[in-house]
Parts: C-alpha cells; sequence; structure tokens
C-alpha cells in the first residue's frame, strides 16, 4: 500500500478498526445474515464519524460519480469502497450479485428499489429510501439485489461507504434498461492507490 500523508485530524485508524472487525466477524461467523447484521452494527458505527476518510477518497468528477478503493480483503471476503456523488448525480438500474452494506457517510441520496417483470424489465418495488448520514442499509441476492442510487442534492456533494462480500471492483455485473436490456459491466475503481492503514492512528 502506498503511505498518504493525511493531517492529524484524519482519523484513519477508525477505518482501520472497521476492517479488522470486519475480518474478525467473516472467520467467526458464515452466514450472509450474520454479515448483514453484525457488519452493519459495525459500518454504523464507523459512518457515525466524519473525521477518518482521506482527502482523496472524497473528491468528486463533474462526468459521473466515483468509486475508490479503500480496502480489498487479500482473500477476496469483503471489501470497502468510498462512492462520492456530484450534485444530481445517479447510477442506472443495477445488480451485485454478493451481499452488500451502505453506510452514509455524508449529504444524502436516494435508493430506489427494483424487481424485473415477466418480462425481465426493471419496475420499482416499494417506496424508495433516502438514506441520511449515520444510516445503513443492506442488498444482496438474498433480500433484494437490485436499485438504482442518486444524490438527493443538486447542489452538493454526497459521499456513502459500502463493504461488499467480493472485491467488487472485480465482480461482473448487470445493469438494466428501462426496455429491459442487459448489459454486463465490471465497475474498476477510481483510484490506483490505497491509504496505508497499518501506518497512522
Amino acid at each position: 500500500m502506498i503511505a498518504i500523508d493525511n493531517p492529524p485530524s484524519v482519523r484513519l485508524d477508525r477505518l482501520r478498526d472497521f476492517v479488522v472487525g470486519m475480518a474478525q466477524l467473516i472467520e467467526r461467523e458464515n452466514t450472509e445474515a450474520s454479515f448483514l447484521r453484525d457488519g452493519g452494527k459495525l459500518l454504523q458505527e464507523l459512518v457515525a464519524q466524519d473525521d477518518w476518510l482521506p482527502l482523496e477518497y472524497t473528491l468528486a468528477s463533474a462526468e459521473r460519480y466515483r468509486q475508490y478503493l479503500l480496502y480489498a480483503d487479500v482473500h477476496q471476503r469483503f471489501s470497502v469502497v468510498s462512492f462520492v456523488w456530484g450534485p444530481g448525480q445517479a447510477t442506472p438500474v443495477h445488480d451485485h450479485t454478493v451481499w452488500g452494506l451502505i453506510g452514509q457517510l455524508r449529504g444524502q441520496e436516494v435508493s430506489q428499489p427494483y424487481v424485473l417483470n415477466d418480462r425481465r424489465i426493471p419496475v420499482p418495488h416499494g417506496e424508495s429510501i433516502t438514506m441520511l448520514a449515520g444510516q445503513v442499509c443492506a442488498v444482496s441476492p438474498t433480500i433484494g439485489d437490485l436499485h438504482s442510487v442518486r444524490n438527493a442534492s443538486p447542489d452538493a456533494t454526497s459521499i456513502s461507504i459500502h463493504v461488499y462480500g467480493a472485491n467488487i471492483g472485480a465482480v461482473q455485473r448487470n445493469a438494466y434498461s428501462d426496455n429491459g436490456e442487459r448489459k454486463t459491466f465490471v465497475s474498476g475503481y477510481s483510484n490506483t492507490s490505497l491509504p496505508n492503514l497499518w501506518g497512522l492512528g
């Protein structure tokens, strides 16, 4: 990992403690339900404080949202990502294919769940969810894996922290158009370097 020169006020040790907690949870448990339940509690503790994410992983782009890798488990069991949304930016309807947790760190985001109808066209399923700072929600093929997300603010950046049960940037996933066309994609990441979790705090 590449060390990043952060000011002392950046509490990167909070991210390090979260990563250690998730690794211990995955070593101890082997069910998705426990990952979502107990991992959700760990993530909620992390996003309850907004003093730990390095500046390099908070930068928005005018073109599209950014997906910064913060940590990838060496055994590919989980990854931690910051999603940074410029004003009004949104995703298409998409899936994840693995379990995931989303914690709102800054701003507000709106998640709209979808299901595929009998013609394989995505249709809204239930009410949209507005995520406020400090809140956590979950996705997975078991509990519902299809949604679209948008920044709720027309004039401010929003940031959410995502935890997935794989190295999500290398996972083959699907995006869906309004007419049911499915496009397979691998998202990759917006960054090529990672914070040095073990050298700070």
